[in-house]
């Protein structure tokens, strides 16, 4: 008997063993796909991780049930990837399967609803309204329906609670289907019936539409389409939407030349990117600083594998990158090229396919299931050269022969994973994949991470510095303006003082654009009772709401609840609720009135929900059509527009106040990023910062653009605490509906830990946000060396967590425990 260790996409530690079944012993082979029965009804699709002939010990196994592939869908260095994220990142490998492989890959089970067959009402205990409708749109249909079909046919919201109720009556059963998820994209391609070269058969072709102008049409231009009538050209397949689109004729034209057999349809599976572009393959010139600059990145190769390009704003960077990559896909490598946001795809897929073609991928969230799909199976099938372009889930592809991993802005927050597991660092994921298949890796940023400009100084990365801005421009100047004077000389209207309004007003006079950031999207921040100062929270988490003028509605941006703004003060019923503080949206209405004239775009997540959403908006404001861009953090990551001469920044205090060892860090990187958006080619830029507190420290390197006095200043502030990078941190968090259980297993928890691992323990303690989607939460930190096992710590919390368990503390199984190393 032949067995499997196939891997679930679920959250439970190991593989699990099955049988394979003499029938398909040929066909199970590894990183293939097989659908498994796992528990009493469910179905799941399962990686094949090894085959042996070793039976497990002390139960009985099930026999897989289906092989879904003819090939590999995943390569063997993916799955060793796997197992160092689940290792390193303190979850399960199943986990990392569920986040790695597209949902169209995963067939699974779906709970289905159907009418009980011998159900009969009980006069005592009758259906209501709700239930009998229900009942009656099932026995219509006919078929078994998902409780999502359910909530489409009835109209109804809630329709768990009502089948719930349905099945305590018996009045349906509860049964499981398969689903799978992925649908091919076809298209209908049409050719003629005979050789090229046959010319007796062409003849007799003209002759059978002979008198029938549209046919005669149709079929000459076929053959000019697909290269038959030119000997020397290459023959290509034509679809049916082309051969319309050239001639005009109608579809049943084409069937009636099918019918006399003049010509074949026929349908085949496409891929549902293909590059349509003319790609002229001219790699862009570099000025001697860039040449430089790329002769030391080869040169800091020869001795380690890992290179920080520390490059101010505007110096160029991605030309490197661009010749890094050309010189990879010459050697018939592969690239990874890793940005922060979905946003910057749009001008770097542009840039990058004007010389590489269709040999440039994208690939990111926003992306259907079936396009995501589709792509895999691209790189699958595909073993040549090629660079993806993509935000940090492109490091679970499944590259063949890697050469160059680049992580731009490698500094950016947005490569964390924040939830579900794993919670991984793209950055730091995509150095250990550079790693396992022998590829070289580029970190590039204006305002590198203080742990990775660490390790540039002691020697475990390579260091390049660039610090010249493109074709002579030259840095922005930065201003600061205090707004605790500027209000007491009566220069505030609303968000903006007087510098600032009159600096974005030359701007405009000039022709020129402006660029205004703060990082809180609504409209306000929160609502408030003027009489009693009650603030609306949120039902579900201890977060006040944040009001979204658009929607006339408060809105929860932690668990996305909505409610009305009431008028009336719940609290001592006086009419005096009014909003305060300012959201981009505000920021927009009130620029929207200083300068009526002006053309505004807003970039925040509202505005950019949908796929072309990011598109649309940056090139509308890189071709001039807007003259003031409001936005979030995303404006601040890597775009160049070409236009602007202004940037002003509504509120630095937001992040300069944030409760946390990073926050100085997060905001001079933040600041430093949207500062240099300004200015960036003939034009000197100027930089207009709004603060109450001019005197913070990172400030007086921000005007002067002083990254390295700040990164001393920050190290020594490390140093001194032992924050990383001098020690490894690990947030352990545990949620419960139940306020006082969710102390006392916090409380023994971290006892325990400490018995373990001493004073590197700290906590616990109740996070900034102690309540969220119903659950509360508190927070351990786990400091340990930088050099500690991370393997042999996962044991030595798993192994806490199950003492724990076992010793009955109250509400623990009903828990939830996870981990978050090196947040962020």
């Amino acid at each position: 008997m032949t067995y499997a260790e196939v891997l679930l996409p679920l959250p439970l530690y190991g593989s699990f063993t099955y049988s394979v079944p003499e029938a398909l012993k040929s066909s199970v082979k590894h990183g293939y796909r097989v659908m498994v029965p796992f528990g009493r009804k469910k179905y799941y699709t399962g990686i094949v991780m090894s085959v042996s002939d070793v039976p497990p010990e002390g139960y009985d196994v099930k026999e897989i049930a289906m092989v879904l592939d003819e090939a590999p869908v995943i390569r063997r260095p993916q799955l060793q990837f796997w197992e160092w994220l689940s290792e390193y990142y303190l979850c399960s490998p199943g986990d990392v399967y569920k986040a790695a492989v597209p949902a169209g890959l995963k067939v699974e089970s779906e709970t289905c609803i159907e009418s009980a067959p011998d159900y009969e009402e009980d006069a005592s205990d009758r259906l209501s309204e709700r239930e009998s409708i229900l009942l009656q749109v099932l026995d219509h249909e006919g078929k078994r329906l998902s409780i999502a079909d359910l909530e489409r046919l009835t109209g109804f919201s809630n329709v768990n609670a009502v089948v719930s109720r349905m099945l305590e009556k018996g009045a349906v059963i509860i049964s499981e289907k398969l689903v799978e998820r992925y649908v091919s994209r076809k298209e209908t391609y049409v050719r003629v019936n005979c050789d090229n070269a046959d010319s007796q058969a062409l003849h007799m072709l003209f002759d059978l539409v002979k008198g029938a102008k549209k046919q005669e049409m149709a079929l000459l231009a076929l053959l000019e389409l697909s290269g038959a009538m030119r000997k020397s050209a290459e023959s290509r397949e034509v679809t049916v939407k082309e051969l319309v689109e050239r001639t005009g004729v109608t579809v049943p034209i084409i069937a009636a030349m099918e019918k006399k057999g003049v010509v074949a349809r026929y349908r085949k599976e496409v891929n549902r990117f293909k590059f349509a572009g003319h790609a002229d393959g001219k790699l862009p010139e570099l000025t001697p600083v860039q040449s430089d600059a790329l002769s030391k990145i080869h040169t800091s190769w020869l001795d380690v594998d890992i290179t920080l390009l520390h490059g101010v704003t505007s110096s160029g960077k991605t030309e490197l990158y661009m010749h890094l990559i050309d010189y990879v896909m010459r050697q018939g490598r592969q690239a990874l090229y890793l940005v922060p946001e979905i946003a910057l795809t749009t001008q770097l897929t542009s840039r990058l396919q004007r010389v590489f073609g269709d040999k440039v991928v994208i690939y990111h969230s926003k992306f259907s299931d079936n396009e995501r799909v589709d792509i895999w199976r691209k790189m699958l099938d595909d073993g040549g050269p090629f660079v993806v372009i993509g935000a940090r889930s492109s490091v679970f592809l499944p590259f063949s022969s890697l050469g160059l991993v680049i992580v731009d802005e490698e500094h950016e927050t947005s490569y964390k994973q924040q939830d579900p597991a794993p919670r991984y660092n793209a950055r730091d994921a995509a150095l250990v994949l550079a790693r396992m298949h022998g590829a070289k890796a580029l970190l590039g940023s204006a305002t590198p991470s203080v742990e990775t400009y660490y390790k540039a100084q002691t020697g475990r990365y390579g260091l390049v510095e660039l610090m010249e801005r493109y074709a002579g421009a030259l840095l922005p100047d930065v201003e600061l303006v205090d707004m605790n004077k500027a209000r007491l000389k009566n220069e505030l209207k609303g968000a903006f003082s007087s510098r600032l309004r009159g600096v974005v007003d030359e701007a405009l006079s000039q022709g020129r654009q402006s660029i205004l950031f703060l990082n809180r999207r609504g409209f306000a921040p929160m609502a408030l009772c003027r009489m009693c100062e009650w603030v609306p929270k949120c039902h579900n988490c201890d977060v006040s709401l944040t009001y979204h003028k658009r929607l006339d509605r408060m809105v929860c941006h932690y668990c996305g609840a909505i409610y009305p703004l009431p008028t009336v003060c719940p609290a001592c019923k006086s009419p005096a609720i009014e909003v305060v503080g300012y959201g981009t949206e505000r920021v927009e209405d009130e620029i929207e009135a200083l300068f009526p004239d002006a053309s505004i775009s807003r970039m925040d997540l509202d505005t950019t929900r949908n796929k072309n959403g990011y598109d649309d908006l940056i090139k509308n404001f890189s071709e001039g059509k807007s003259q003031i861009l409001v936005g979030t953090q995303m404006v601040s990551k890597g775009l160049d527009f070409a236009g602007v001469s202004a940037v002003g920044v509504v509120n630095a205090d937001a992040m300069v106040s944030m409760p946390d060892f990073r926050s100085s860090e997060r905001a001079f990187n933040m600041l430093e990023q949207v500062a240099g958006r300004a200015g960036r080619r003939d034009k000197k830029g100027l930089v207009v910062v709004q603060t109450r507190q001019p005197s913070h420290p990172i400030f007086a390197f921000l005007t002067a653009h002083d990254y390295k006095g700040f990164y001393e200043y920050e190290i020594g502030e490390r140093r001194k605490f032992c924050y990383p990078p001098f020690t490894r941190l690990i947030y352990i968090y545990i949620k419960h509906r139940d306020a006082r259980m969710v102390d006392d297993i916090a409380m023994a928890y971290g006892n325990m830990l400490r018995q373990l691992f001493g004073n590197r323990v700290l906590g616990p303690e109740e996070p900034s946000v102690g309540r969220v989607q119903t659950l509360y939460i508190r927070k351990l930190m786990l400091k340990i060396e930088v050099n500690a096992s991370m393997k042999k710590v996962k044991e030595i919390l798993r192994k806490a967590y199950e003492d724990l368990v076992g010793s009955g503390v109250s509400g623990i199984k009903s828990a939830t425990v996870y981990y978050d190393v090196d947040p962020y």
